[in-house]
């Protein structure tokens, strides 16, 4: 049986997944963010991943720190998770995540992203841009959407009329 705390993990990553795709409907910003990650010496997949999963930690530091249900992720607005992407240190988003992970891909990466944080330097660098890379396609999907405050639910609803799975 999955715990709430890790259905809750399963939700911010599946935000995580769907951000870019949603972000890139206007083909010229997937263009952009990739001469970014090169010029920044960031492998462009690795990067996108490292993005991904920077959006899930995100939003997953919003809702334990608000001890919010899975339910109430969808309350959520993309501008409060877009300042915890940019607000909140590094190992800070690490706190509250799940022990084990279903998706093995998660913890690999998840690990990748500790890595990052303990080796410091070009790579603590690195997940700076990473950051300042996610809050802006964060705040695009926000300024795209019609209604004033749009919240991860939003999202999920857009990434589903995407046809984005789960």
């Amino acid at each position: 049986m999955t715990s709430d705390h890790d259905m809750l993990w399963h939700r911010c990553a599946y935000l995580g997944r769907v951000l870019l795709p949603l972000v890139d409907k206007e083909p010229w910003r997937q263009a952009r963010r990739h001469e970014n990650l090169q010029a920044w010496g960031i492998d462009t997949a690795a990067g996108e991943r490292l993005i991904e999963t920077f959006a899930a930690l995100a939003a997953h530091a919003v809702a334990v720190d608000a001890s919010l249900s899975v339910a109430g992720l969808d309350a959520v607005s993309l501008r409060v998770v877009a300042d915890a992407a940019t607000g909140k240190r590094d190992y800070e988003l690490l706190a509250g995540l799940p022990s084990t992970f279903a998706d093995d891909r998660d913890g690999h990466i998840i690990n990748v992203f500790r890595l990052y944080i303990y080796k410091g330097g070009q790579y603590s660098h690195q997940l700076t841009q990473l950051s300042t890379e996610l809050r802006h396609a964060l705040l695009v999907l926000a300024e795209r959407a019609p209604i004033p405050s749009p919240t991860c639910g939003d999202v999920f609803r857009r990434a589903a009329e995407a046809g984005l799975t789960q």
